[in-house]
């Protein structure tokens, strides 16, 4: 009844599907672990974003990478601006969309060494290649607020760029930056919150959207209920095909008995007639 199931064609699907099988369920574990990961990601950055302000040297030093835990705490540090050595980070967004520019101006630490502070956005204007005017931050000793983040690397997604015009970079490296500097930089760089620049400064960067929490569940549900459809699938597939070959079977059965019953008659009258 069911032999047509040793078929090259049947196992060949049968062996597809056990293959698809596994295949889904990682896939759904794969996208169901995306979501716990965004999940604890939105859970850090609520929590240091709602966290006390600390001194921003006890969470990073020269050389020392900012850990994930630290990102987008909420950090103070006081010092003098270093307009002199004040670079632009190109090719970045406003809160709106539009392109531009961040600021990225050292601020001078007492005990000589430096932190790198995200003053905000400007706007790009026509000239790529020259520096353009930026408004100047407070003068003399500063306490400023902002959020800890970490260098930006490779694993940023954002490509860096030599060659470029002088006093301008694609992203923010503190290695780098203590280089030109010539003195130690904290590492990372602090996203300014306070005090605003006012309207003549730059826009500061948003605080990072972390209500959100994807597709990711939804797509884990789907996979694994696609995990589930195969052998339903299967089972259905088996079903019909044992259906259509019973009803073939009896369609090729009553053809030759049909075929059979006229040569059977025509014997018996021959049979019977008298000589």
């Amino acid at each position: 009844m069911y032999r047509f199931l040793l078929s090259r064609q049947w196992v060949i699907l049968t062996l597809v599907g056990l293959a698809l099988i596994p295949v889904m369920i990682k896939l759904g574990f794969w996208q169901f672990h995306r979501h716990e990961h965004r999940v604890a990601r939105n859970d850090l950055v609520a929590r240091s974003l709602a966290a006390d302000p600390v001194p921003v040297t006890e969470l990073t030093a020269p050389g020392r990478p900012v850990t994930r835990d630290a990102v987008w705490h909420r950090v103070t540090a006081s010092g003098t601006y270093d307009t002199k050595d004040e670079v632009i980070v190109r090719m970045r967004t406003s809160a709106d969309g539009k392109s531009g520019r961040w600021v990225l101006t050292p601020l001078l630490l007492a005990d000589g060494r430096a932190v790198l502070v995200n003053r905000g956005w400007i706007p790009a204007d026509g000239e790529q290649t020259k520096f353009p005017q930026i408004p100047a931050p407070p003068s003399g000793k500063v306490t400023v607020t902002g959020r800890l983040r970490a260098d930006e690397t490779d694993a940023s997604g954002i490509k860096d760029t030599t060659g470029l015009p002088p006093r301008q970079v694609m992203r923010i490296d503190s290695e780098r930056q203590a280089k030109a500097l010539g003195r130690p930089v904290l590492g990372g760089y602090l996203e300014l919150t306070d005090p605003a620049p006012g309207d003549s400064g730059p826009e500061l960067v948003p605080a990072p959207d972390h209500s959100g929490i994807g597709p990711h569940m939804a797509y884990a549900v789907q996979w694994w209920l696609f995990a589930a459809f195969v052998p339903v699938g299967w089972f259905v597939l088996v079903r019909r095909e044992r259906r259509d070959r019973a009803a073939e079977a009896a369609r090729a059965a009553a053809g030759a008995g049909a075929a059979d019953a006229p040569a059977h008659g025509t014997v018996a009258r021959t049979a019977s007639a008298p000589e």
